[in-house]
């Protein structure tokens, strides 16, 4: 990590002290260059031509024409036509371009003056591009699978570089994040336990990046790194991709090296202290080598202020960075090794105190008459103050990399192709588990060490003239464990909160004070699959997709809490108090188990306007390992809860996808998913178990519908739309925990059969668009604009088991953007998020201890500023 640290801190210095003056510089040079470079030509030859639109054969006014490699150029009247003066001999090369068209690069020479050019629309509706999900280039219109695309440009404009802004485009995605560690990706509702993580359970939305799966929830949370497209394909995946996942897959595909010189600069600023940077540089090495060098930094100042401290916390620090080598010896063979790193060092994550609940308590254990005794009261009772008083510092340091080689051979009608990776990711924390400026938890630190190796190997391509696909072979392996310990310790006010009878020995001096639990563990994991999907085309028009997964998986945890600290007693009756709050705990637990599952596809694509497809599909997820420390019973861990089962996944869809014209697209999807043993997470009132911990549900359900809509009304005019209804519900959960409010109560378990799953809001959806008219700026062609996108989710439950309180309000967000942007190189432009400056949750959580007292995590305020970009190549 030596050399990483050199890096981090060369680009903080680089990013901090020489940035804004630098890029102000570059880009009025460049403005600058661009705009006087036309001035005073020497001239050898005259070009005249004209631009018309490919279908209509109109004119076009305002197009770019530019000699490839020089700056001077011009652009077309009002009748399209272009004169262009320049120094250059016949023959030489123009580029021509303009917004919504796709460029071209047309050879000039003496013998074709005057030129006709037709310029045809440029694809520029999202889920019209060519995609990768199926290991094959296609598009995503023809394929039989519910998928959302995003362009790397869309991903720029929007200012959605991490999962969690994306996530307002694409409302079937869920993310739910109260720290890195604690991240929920999920999708249709479905995917990873809601709440608070526990690291012995697989994700079930796998995250790929250039085909590589990152193992740990947390990568979700990083800045995405020079993306192309971001592919979110909805449903069980696992006779496509190496991973077996049961909701679904993020496929991210970065910008490749290129063989011509690439340059793109794009810095944003923005209030709170916002400054993002990028860099990415491409271009060959020789005639068969070519490399990619790509930089990501963003800070931003914290959204809330510690009154305490006089420190405002939960900042943006993140720093990236990206290399790849791009080897191609023959025209069927081509090797790609990449390396990535990055580094996040908020702040944060701080969560503020939302309410709180009257428990089932006795009096003396309700929340305020605890804060009452110790005379205590909240800096704020409006969480929207933004005021926090936490005597626990706040810190989340992540770092995740690692290094991946790519070859892909052509052989015969398809490509065979082998990832190989090793991956890293350490984790760093403290948090404050009360939320409050009292003593209760002086420490809650679980430091960790991750690493991951993966290979796959599969084909894809056609066996017939009729039978194409794609079969591989998969293995992953894991280590996580603790670093060196993870650490939970009380203070000097944790005995009124744990405090569970009127005794006077709970007010002995010092009984808590410094008491807590150091914990070792270390899970190892392994991941073997064969897996493989057919496209049988039974006719022209009617297909048949088979596919068929066979998955081993094998876990096993060491795991060892120790208690240390409070008062050093022999007394029985003062030992166990200490016991009732903290306990020893240890368990070893192996396991194997070996799965089939499958899905059956029938597709048919009546014409290039109408595609429709029927599917059926099982998956499953692995066994579930508790690390997060198991709730006890008469003082002992009950260790029966140390493994849970596999999920067992029913699927069923159908979808319909059409385009109704030559620029617009609408697709229309419904499905129903049955989970068997769902794994999930639940709260419990002990303080000792960290993060809660995993259980099964008997079944679940989720049902929806969804509908995909864009139109490119012309080159200047386009709107998009994307609506989702999801209604999940636990079909049969018996023995769930109480929700926060029912804590104390008769009971410790409830039956909550019919209650909504959390985190899922009945509907969800994303309206935008985006128009301009064409223009010039100075003596630059190109477009002014306007953008708009908002975002709507109605209300969701926040608690595992469904309660009163613990319920996110609906809200509506508004992003827009305005500015300019020329066909080539420049664009900038002025945006704000959250424009209506609207206060909402996005996720509520009980404390430690269920007290009563419940934090949130809340939505950024209204954000603005100003972006600027330049492109060269």
């Amino acid at each position: 990590m030596q050399f990483s640290e050199k890096v981090h801190q060369t680009f903080v210095h680089l990013f901090y002290s020489h940035l804004p003056i630098a890029l102000i510089v570059t880009v009025l040079s460049m403005i600058y260059t661009t705009a006087s470079g036309q001035n005073n030509p020497v001239i050898n030859t005259v070009l005249k031509g004209k631009i018309v639109d490919a279908q209509s054969k109109a004119a076009l006014k305002g197009v770019s024409v530019q000699i490839k490699g020089i700056t001077n150029g011009t652009t077309t009247d009002d009748e399209g036509g272009f004169t262009l003066y320049t120094a250059q001999r016949f023959p030489f090369t123009i580029t021509v371009s303009y917004i919504g068209y796709k460029t071209q690069e047309v050879l000039a020479t003496a013998q074709n003056t005057p030129l006709t050019i037709a310029l045809a629309l440029d694809d520029q509706v999202l889920s019209e591009v060519a995609v990768t999900a199926r290991r094959r280039v296609e598009r995503a219109q023809n394929i039989p699978i519910p998928i959302s695309v995003i362009g790397g440009a869309k991903v720029e404009n929007t200012g959605a570089f991490n999962v969690n802004r994306l996530k307002e485009l694409i409302p079937s995605v869920q993310l739910y994040s109260s720290n890195p560690r604690n991240t929920t990706l999920n999708i249709r509702g479905l995917g990873s336990t809601f709440g608070l993580t526990n690291d012995g359970i697989d994700p079930g939305v796998g995250f790929y990046v250039d085909g590589v799966y990152y193992a740990r929830p947390a990568a979700t949370t990083l800045d995405f790194i020079d993306v192309e497209r971001i592919e979110v394909l909805r449903g069980p995946q696992g006779t496509l991709f190496g991973k077996n996942t049961t909701a679904g897959a993020f496929n991210i595909t970065t910008r490749k090296p290129r063989f011509t010189p690439e340059a793109i600069f794009e810095a944003s600023y923005g209030n709170y202290g916002y400054i993002q940077a990028k860099t990415s540089v491409s271009g060959p090495l020789s005639s068969k080598l070519a490399g990619r060098i790509s930089f990501s930094g963003t800070q931003r100042d914290g959204m809330l202020y510690n009154v305490a401290t006089q420190q405002h916390v939960n900042d943006l620090n993140n720093l990236g960075a990206r290399g790849q080598l791009l080897y191609e010896p023959s025209s069927k063979t081509s090797l790609t090794l990449a390396a990535d790193i990055s580094r996040q060092r908020p702040v944060g994550y701080a969560q503020v105190i939302a309410g709180v609940v009257p428990t089932q308590r006795a009096d003396y254990r309700q929340f305020e008459n605890i804060i009452a005794d110790l005379g205590y009261d909240l800096p704020s009772r409006n969480p929207f103050d933004r005021k926090i008083d936490h005597d626990t510092p706040w810190q989340s340091n992540n770092d995740l990399g690692g290094v991946s080689l790519n070859v892909d051979v052509q052989l015969g009608s398809g490509t065979l192709t082998a990832t190989s990776a090793w991956r890293y990711w350490k984790w760093g924390p403290s948090n404050d588990r009360d939320f409050t400026g009292l003593p209760v938890l002086t420490l809650s630190q679980a430091p960790s060490k991750h690493q991951q190796w993966s290979q796959e190997i599969r084909y894809a391509g056609d066996f017939s003239s009729r039978l194409s696909g794609v079969f591989g072979v998969y293995a992953i392996g894991q280590n996580l464990k603790t670093d060196p310990y993870h650490t939970e310790e009380s203070g000097a006010a944790q005995w009124r909160f744990s405090q569970s009878s009127t005794s006077p020995l709970w007010t002995t001096p010092g009984l808590l004070d410094g008491y807590g639990i150091h914990t070792r563990s270390k899970l190892t994991s392994f991941s073997g699959a064969v897996f493989g999907q057919l496209d049988w085309s039974i006719t022209e028009k009617l297909h048949l997709l088979p596919g068929l997964r066979f998955n081993y998986d094998e876990k096993k945890v060491d795991f060892k809490r120790q208690t240390y600290g409070g008062l050093d007693t022999d007394d029985p009756d003062l030992l166990a108090i200490k016991k009732e709050v903290y306990s020893d705990q240890a368990f070893n637990v192996n396991t194997d188990n070996t799965n089939l599952s499958g899905q059956l596809t029938l597709a048919y694509q009546a014409n290039e306007q109408l595609n429709a497809y029927a599917t059926f599909s099982t998956n499953y997820k692995p066994v579930g390992l508790n690390l997060g420390g198991l709730p006890t019973s008469n003082g002992e861990p009950m260790l029966e809860l140390a493994k849970i089962k596999p999920e067992y996944v029913q699927h069923y869809e159908i979808g319909i996808k059409t385009r109704p014209s030559a620029g617009s697209i609408v697709n229309v999807t419904i499905y129903n998913t049955d989970i068997k043993d769902f794994q999930t997470q639940v709260q419990t009132a002990e303080v000792g178990v960290n993060r809660g911990y995993l259980a099964n549900a008997d079944k679940v359900r989720v049902r929806g519908a969804e509908f995909d809509g864009s139109i490119q009304v012309n080159p200047l005019l386009s709107f998009y739309g994307s609506l989702a209804y999801t209604d999940g519900k636990y079909v049969s959960f018996k023995n769930a925990p109480v929700p926060l409010e029912e804590t104390g109560g008769k009971s410790a378990y409830k039956d909550i059969s019919g209650g909504e799953l959390p985190g899922i809001s009945k509907w969800a959806g994303s309206l935008g668009g985006e128009t301009g008219v064409s223009g010039k700026l100075i003596s630059l062609s190109g477009k002014y604009f306007i953008a708009v996108d908002g975002f709507y989710r109605s209300s969701f439950s926040s608690s595992p088991s469904p309660s009163t309180y613990l319920n996110v309000d609906g809200y509506l967000l508004l992003n827009a953007r305005i500015g300019f942007q020329t066909p080539q190189n420049i664009a900038f432009f002025v945006w704000s998020r959250n424009l209506l400056d609207k206060d909402y949750f996005e996720q509520l959580l009980p404390a430690a201890g269920n007290a009563g007292h419940y934090a949130a995590v809340l939505g950024d305020p209204r954000t603005f500023g100003l972006t600027l970009r330049y492109t060269f190549n």
